[in-house]
């Protein structure tokens, strides 16, 4: 049995979740919820896996948070 690690992120126009298996070609997929994203993923990693496993091009190590300032730019260039 293996495990693997899934980036997932809900999209404001469907409202879908989408998830992806960072550095697993091939490995994504979608979902109207998290339990049928983690169906749909497990199916779409099993099909990949049937032939033969293949190498992954990076490894998941995990999110950072970044704070930036904000600048309000909604009303333009002043003169």
């Amino acid at each position: 049995m293996k495990t693997f690690t899934a980036v997932v992120e809900k999209c404001v126009e469907t409202g879908l979740y989408v998830g992806y298996v960072p550095g697993f070609s091939g490995a994504h997929s979608q979902g109207d919820s998290l339990n049928e994203l983690n169906e749909n993923l497990k199916e779409v990693i099993e099909m990949l896996l049937e032939d033969g496993e293949p190498p992954l091009e990076s490894e998941f190590v995990g999110t950072q948070t970044i704070t930036v300032s904000s600048n309000d730019q909604t009303s333009g260039p002043q003169a």
